[in-house]
């Protein structure tokens, strides 16, 4: 594995600068502080005084009862408490002792605060997160709708939360705290229950849907007709990627779903706008593309606690009945994709009841969220569970008619609801906002100078009204009316049965997940819960015109109509992020933007290749699949480049490497590099450069005409040079496997306009499918040279696709000797985009590693002990603790570690224990 390196900083915007020097004071701080002596008191002391007691006895003035922590060697916590109060306050003790920092910066995020920790670079974040009130929409559901019990529960975790705290110095609590105080008078506040809540919301806006897909169509209207629009946009491929169900309906008479119902051809894609053209049927115009790019760019600095929202955001999960397995019973598969952190987003836990009675119901372990009390993806004593993001299209802009004593609607006034926000800011003067809302949720617009006035032009036709000084936008999502997901969350824990689980499903209202489902009876299911609109018209691919009340949410997807199954005949259900159902025989649009369906359909046919003539699944079966890399457009594109007669023999060497290749991304294979260039290039030359700058990575310039630009000409050439303007994490063309599809019919096609390219001061203008494979295979070949190497023998796919693990705070920005100490890696990976092994890359920026599997687990349902898990990095959140990142090397080889369940098992695994005492 190679040493950490550092990139040296190019040329940033103002918003890149922003976002990743917004702790350069800190940064410089701890610096110093490792140049003094690293062996001295900062570099020891500080360091290890945060290390949490693992074993002895600690006193609890809240806890009721004694409470016992086993810790394994991974430093994985198993809680014992005697009733369900001491349970979750000393689950909230032990994350604090862990996690804290983690913990406090995520609560900062979510209050839209973090300018009082990290000053005025954040003032820009902390107002947008203002306007759309995470943390009171959290209030309003704590205070609203969530059960007495749940309230119960997080009022004991908090209460833990903040018995570690008690009487604690900040930099006895995290080293962090240590820099901060030298450049902010930053004082830690108490926990409290709503900080738990809101965490959901975050989680939320992470998995918010299509809300990108919806800006980009806009954008791309500028440049592009609606039919190349619907190109870069197919319908999803039923013929070819299954959906999660394949058979079920919703009664006409009952109006719920019935699973075992044979669908019919229904009409839930049949109306609707069309994408690449707005509400009244027109193209766009040019003064909208600015205000929705802009409103791009601030999604782009808002900080992803779960990934970059896009195509690779997902997941893989699936379970297998037992007369398919090896045990005789259900086994049970999930890997969450998301962002990399450090620490992981995940904290594995065990939360035990001594005696499990009505009195004191929790016997969980599973998978965690630092700072929120319950668990969230694991099993208990009868069921498992996991969770993949469904993808529904919970979000739509609106395009407002503004003016100043409102907003129009059906040609009346309404004035906004408004309130005032104070932003308050380490090392500066207090900064005062005002939120404005519409009927249908906050006016986003008002958070960007360039929002400010919204296009004199936009994609709405005819049908808009007098422009005025143009438009705002506002946005309605669903995670910004209070919810019960929270007291889902508990409700799963102590589920028994499929009824108890669908029961708990029903409050699981935001984010909109896939849930699968295994009992020790030996049954197996799904259910899709969450809070899915329905729409009066449109469909939610573009920006609808708020002045016409047809568009209107007309409510949501009553939970009785949302499909689901159990037991199905095929003794298995796969959720990837694939289409839940055809959407041509479900009366209800649950979105338009599902994820293609690649990694779904690779795990069903690994699956059926392994159970004809009656074959079973092992758990380590499961585990082989959770890191098989095999690329589906590899197998598409492959030949096809073969076949390119390609006469410079530097670039028939790298040719060379794709025959006899089977398609597998390994970390020392070459071919997959070469490969993955190729595919990265042709994706550019094809596509890429006909984008929009607003949808490119910054930095990707091309020339364009003047009609297509605004900028300085090239009275030479006529030309302006355009250059991108979108992060590099979320850029287009991503290469995912909506791009496979986009590819997968042109692939026949030896002309395309897609395949005609401009000439250049070095390659000559591509016409057909093969000139431009050529231009693509060469320009791949000179890529890898001066990334690898000219030596083609030193190639490997892992050289390029690499990991590194980067502290959430201090590890983002700053010198490299700080970065050194804080952040670890690279690893050199496998896999790769729309891979079941899914460490995603975005090929419009490059190849690292920017979404990961963020744990992986194989549930032995009934034989608990046998189970098998493994975390991203480690439970700790301390930067040189020993449990910092001591399961990423077995996660970057594709392996787990034991599972220990049982009260046995536990003790025998447990290497420190830790008794809490009131």
């Amino acid at each position: 594995m190679p040493s950490n390196t550092t990139a040296p900083p190019g040329k940033k915007t103002a918003k890149k600068k922003g976002r990743r020097a917004r702790l350069l004071l800190l940064v410089l701080v701890l610096a110093l502080v490792a140049g003094i002596g690293f062996g001295g008191y900062w570099g020891v002391s500080t360091v290890r005084a945060s290390f949490p007691q693992t074993t002895g006895e600690i006193r609890l003035d809240s806890l009721s009862a004694d409470v016992e922590v086993k810790r394994d060697a991974n430093g994985v916590p198993q809680i014992y408490a005697d009733n369900e109060t001491d349970l979750f306050r000393a689950q909230g003790y032990v994350q604090a002792q862990d996690r804290f920092y983690e913990m406090d910066v995520r609560r900062h995020v979510t209050a839209g605060r973090l300018s009082e920790m990290f000053g005025e670079s954040q003032i820009e974040t902390d107002s947008f997160l203002r306007t759309l009130g995470w943390r009171r929409v959290a209030q309003q559901e704590y205070d609203t709708v969530l059960s007495a019990e749940t309230k119960k529960y997080l009022k004991a975790y908090a209460e833990g939360v903040n018995a570690y705290l008690k009487d604690r110095a900040p930099e006895d609590i995290s080293v962090e705290y240590a820099a901060l105080s030298f450049t902010n008078d930053y004082a830690i506040e108490p926990w409290t229950p709503v900080d738990s809540v809101a965490w959901l919301k975050a989680m939320a806006w992470d998995l918010r849907g299509n809300m990108q897909d919806e800006i980009d169509r806009s954008l791309m209207t500028s440049r592009m007709s609606a039919s190349q629009i619907k190109q870069l946009y197919p319908e999803y491929p039923y013929a070819l990627h299954q959906p999660i169900l394949d058979k079920g309906a919703v009664d006409e008479n009952t109006g719920k779903f019935d699973p075992a119902a044979e669908a019919t051809e229904g009409d839930g894609t049949t109306t609707g706008d069309t994408p690449g053209t707005g509400p009244g049927g027109s193209s766009g115009g040019n003064g909208a593309d600015a205000q929705l790019g802009a409103l791009s760019e601030v999604l782009d600095g808002i900080p992803a606690l779960l990934g970059p929202n896009g195509n690779g955001i997902g997941s893989n999960s699936w379970v297998v009945a037992g007369d398919k397995t090896t045990s005789g019973k259900p086994l049970l598969a999930n890997d969450p994709h998301l962002s990399p952190q450090l620490p992981s987003l995940w904290y594995q836990m065990g939360l035990h009841c001594r005696s499990v009675s009505a009195t004191c119901r929790y016997d969980v372990a599973g998978y965690t969220f630092s700072g929120m009390p319950g668990v969230i993806i694991g099993h208990n004593d009868k069921i498992a569970w996991g969770l993949t993001n469904l993808g529904a299209d919970v979000t739509d802009l609106y395009l407002e008619k503004i003016g100043p004593d409102g907003y129009l609607v059906d040609g009346k006034v309404k004035p906004f609801t408004s309130r005032e926000e104070v932003i308050k800011v380490a090392g500066g003067e207090d900064r005062k906002i005002t939120v404005r809302s519409t009927e249908r949720g906050p006016l986003v617009s008002d958070r960007s100078s360039e929002l400010e006035t919204v296009g004199q032009k936009a994609p709405v036709g005819n049908a808009a009204p007098d422009r005025g000084t143009g438009y705002g936008v506002s946005l309605q999502w669903t995670a910004l009316q209070p919810g019960k997901s929270m007291d889902a969350i508990f409700a799963l824990d102590r589920a028994k049965d499929f009824t108890t689980f669908r029961a708990a499903a029903r409050n699981f209202e935001v984010p909109s997940q896939n849930l699968i489902y295994a009992d020790t009876a030996g049954n197996i299911g799904y259910q899709s819960p969450g809070k899915i609109p329905q729409r009066s018209k449109g469909d939610g691919a573009l920006p609808a015109p708020g002045w016409d009340s047809t568009y209107k949410w007309k409510g949501y997807i009553p939970f009785e109509k949302l499909p689901y199954e159990y037991n199905p005949d095929r003794g298995y259900i796969v959720t990837a992020n694939q289409a839940v159902i055809d959407q041509k025989t479900y009366p209800d649009l649950l979105t338009k933007d599902w994820g293609y369906g690649s990694r779904s359909q690779r795990i069903n046919d690994l699956i059926e290749s392994k159970t004809k003539d009656g074959g079973k699944i092992s758990p380590d079966d499961m585990r082989t699949m959770q890191t098989d890399n095999r690329s589906e457009i590899a197998t598409l594109l492959n030949p096809l480049l073969l076949k390119v007669d390609i006469s410079d023999p530097y670039v028939r060497e790298a040719q060379k490497l794709l025959e006899g290749w089977d398609y597998t991304q390994e970390p020392d294979s070459a071919a997959a590099a070469y490969f993955n260039a190729v595919w990265r290039n042709v994706l550019k030359l094809a596509f890429g450069d006909k984008l929009p700058k607003e949808l490119r990575a910054e930095g990707d310039c091309i020339n364009v005409l003047p009609a297509e630009a605004t900028g300085p000409v090239d009275e030479q050439n006529k030309l302006v040079r355009e250059c991108g303007e979108r992060d590099a994490d979320s850029a287009q063309p991503d290469g995912g496997d909506r791009w496979y599809e986009v590819v997968r019919p042109l692939l026949k096609q030896e002309k395309s306009e897609w395949w005609t390219t401009p000439g250049n001061r070095l390659d000559a203008a591509t016409e057909t499918r093969d000139q431009l494979f050529a231009r693509a295979m060469k320009d791949a070949r000179w890529e890898l040279t001066a990334k690898l190497g000219k030596d083609i023998s030193t190639w490997s796919w892992g050289r390029l696709h690499q990991l590194t693990l980067k502290n959430q705070t201090l590890g983002t920005a700053g010198p490299g000797a700080v970065q050194q100490l804080l952040n670890r890696g690279p690893w050199n990976l496998g896999g790769g985009e729309a891979a079941v092994d899914a460490t995603g890359w975005n090929a419009a920026g490059g190849y690292e590693v920017i979404w990961v599997p963020s744990m992986r687990m194989v549930v032995n349902v009934g034989d608990w002990d046998k189970s098998r898990w493994v975390n991203l990095t480690g439970a700790s959140g301390h930067a040189f603790h020993s449990n910092y990142t001591d399961q990423t090397d077995t996660w970057a080889k594709g392996e787990l570690y034991d599972w220990a369940y049982g009260k046995a098992a536990v003790d025998a695994a447990a290497k420190d224990t830790l008794v809490l005492k009131p």
